[in-house]
């Protein structure tokens, strides 16, 4: 059997940025039970993955009965539910067991748990109340949820597609301009001086002084060029996102786990308490997420606005160095460009 410490966990499985939903009501249980899964049984992630949508479905099944009892018995069973299918990632982290099926099983596990567990819990309250708006807010959950990861994965791979394409157009004017100053006698030392001076043209030279090679380093330098401008119209924003990584909690603080746990957690709590609590908690939840939501949309439009601000910086740069340079030496750059690409 392996022996995991806790400390391995930690370093190992926990995101370098997570909701605080995670950070603080569910990486304390579930870094210790990983460690016990890890070191003594042989529980594949997939298995985590299936046993999470398992307890999913529990829930469902408590909140269709709607007695408050059964209420705060769906709540404690979805949040052991979202330990486990958080458990999942963390054992493939950690053993290195990690698949795209995988990735692919855990998505679909989740969106099955949020339409099961939306239409359980609202049609209990519709059985037990005869109110339709219970209708439409199980109609309002699975649509804000599937509306969220939509746009999450569009955005995710959008932001990756702007990412790659502006580090390899980088990296395509640093060879050119490396070729042109060698041609005109400058010393190696010289080159790296003035490649550096002359980033000055684009947005985002203070946060690129010190690049490495390499993709990763570059599509992380591309990545500060896209959020230059939101740090520059909103200097208060640096410093609330660095307080809050330093607990490893990221500024997005009503993301969609916190709206699933507004509305599979906290609103059947407060339905036992109050009744007819749901529908106004699940409305909040709604709202914060929404709020939030328009946010990141807000981000993404002015990362979209300094990429083809760059690109077109760049593409200038790139096209200036291929007037001057002969054209078999461009070729050579491109097609040595195109191999590194691939």
């Amino acid at each position: 059997m392996a022996n995991f410490t806790l400390d391995d966990v930690r370093q190992r499985t926990y995101k370098a940025r997570d909701a605080w939903w995670t950070v603080l009501l569910v990486d304390p249980l579930a870094a210790r039970l990983v460690k016990v899964t890890a070191n003594r049984t042989r529980i594949t992630p997939n298995q985590l993955t299936v046993a999470a949508l398992v307890l999913g479905l529990a829930a469902g099944a408590c909140f269709a009965l709607a007695d408050w009892r059964w209420l705060l018995a769906g709540a404690l069973l979805y949040h052991l539910s979202f330990t486990l299918d958080c458990m999942d990632g963390k054992i493939a982290r950690l053993k290195g067991t990690g698949s795209v099926f995988g990735a692919w099983l855990d998505y679909i596990f989740d969106r099955l748990r949020v339409l099961a567990c939306a239409i359980a819990l609202m049609a209990g309250q519709y059985a037990a109340t005869g109110n339709v708006a219970y209708v439409w807010t199980a109609l309002a959950v699975v649509f804000l949820d599937m509306l969220r990861y939509m746009d999450s994965l569009e955005i995710f791979k959008v932001r990756a597609q702007m990412r790659s394409t502006l580090a390899k157009t980088r990296r395509e004017a640093e060879s050119l301009e490396t070729a042109e100053l060698r041609a005109g006698g400058a010393a190696p030392d010289e080159v790296g001086a003035r490649l550096a001076s002359a980033e000055s043209t684009l947005d985002d030279a203070d946060d690129d002084e010190d690049r490495v090679v390499g993709d990763e380093a570059a599509e992380k330098a591309a990545d500060a060029v896209m959020q230059r401008g939101l740090y520059t119209r909103f200097p208060w924003y640096v410093r609330v996102r660095d307080v809050l990584m330093r607990g490893r909690i990221r500024p997005h603080l009503f993301s969609g786990i916190e709206f699933q746990m507004g509305v599979f957690i906290v609103a059947p709590v407060a339905a036992a308490i109050v009744p007819g609590a749901i529908i106004p908690v699940v409305a909040v939840s709604a709202a914060g997420m929404l709020f939030f939501e328009l946010v990141v949309i807000y981000k993404f439009w002015m990362a979209t606005n300094a990429y083809n601000r760059n690109m077109r910086a760049l593409d200038e740069k790139i096209a200036g160095y291929r007037e001057r340079l002969p054209v078999e030496e461009v070729e050579r750059i491109q097609a040595g460009a195109g191999t590194s690409a691939g």
